[in-house]
């Protein structure tokens, strides 16, 4: 197992060295408070529809927005939210497609809310100074398009749905195995199960390491935390599908229901 998904007691001992980000709506930053010196990037800001693809926002726009927020390509950064980590992890998956080292790359266990119960937050305002991101989208990245599923289909790689029960019932890409992204997750803890369940949950499904993973869900909010949890446990073949069932209903892609 790798340290992509970090604790709080790991967090509390780097504070110095890492650049620590809260996605967070801001009124939530501002009112409910935050990890002391954490910079605030709402997740709505970097979600859009003039990207490379999918819900991306775009190189330039990505480089704005995290250079804005103090943060530099060379950073480590732990980023976190208050949902389970799920929309800290679409910051982090962006962060990775356009360019930034994913080793530096780290998700709060347990969310804000790991944190708020063992330390100290605050409300002060957090006025970064401007830092120079370098942004550009890696085409021999983790992201694939619709033609790299449909060979996934025919070669037999684990194609994994990330949605709800129900969705997939509604609905899924031929073959796909349904792995709920909340499954991963402890309701009581807000973090991730122990690793030996996580292991057993993901064998029992089908989905082992030394497959190649195929990652989907509808707009790829919720691949974005499976990914990462699996990067975590050292998965090394990982693709991320962008265009999720969005865009392969778009594109008359078929799907099987029940």
């Amino acid at each position: 197992m790798t340290d992509v998904v970090v604790s709080a007691d790991w967090l509390a001992d780097r504070r110095g060295e890492v650049r620590v980000v809260d996605v967070r709506d801001a009124w939530e930053f501002e009112g409910i408070g935050h990890v002391e010196g954490a910079t605030n990037v709402p997740f709505d800001s970097y979600r859009g529809d003039d990207g490379e693809a999918g819900k991306l926002p775009g190189a330039d726009a990505f480089a704005d927005l995290l250079g804005g927020a103090g943060v530099s390509n060379t950073d480590r950064v732990v980023a976190y939210d208050d949902t389970h980590g799920v929309f800290a992890a679409r910051l982090l998956v962006t962060a990775e497609l356009y360019g930034h080292d994913p080793d530096l790359l780290h998700l709060l266990d347990g969310d804000f809310s790991a944190w708020q119960r063992e330390y100290p937050t605050t409300s002060a305002a957090t006025d970064p100074d401007p830092a120079t991101y370098e942004a550009a989208f890696d085409t021999s990245g983790p992201l694939v398009g619709i033609d790299a599923v449909c060979e996934a289909i025919d070669s037999g790689a684990t194609l994994v749905d990330t949605r709800e029960a129900w969705e997939y019932e509604e609905g899924h890409i031929p073959g796909a195995i349904r792995l709920d992204w909340r499954e991963l997750v402890d309701d009581e803890t807000r973090g991730l199960l122990p690793e030996a369940d996580l292991r057993d949950l993901l064998a029992e499904r089908g989905i082992h390491p030394e497959d190649r993973v195929v990652l989907y869900c509808n707009t790829a909010r919720r691949i974005s935390h499976t990914y990462t949890v699996l990067r975590h446990l050292g998965y090394p073949d990982l693709a991320f599908y962008e265009g999720s069932l969005t865009e392969w209903e778009r594109e008359g892609g078929d799907l099987v229901t029940g």
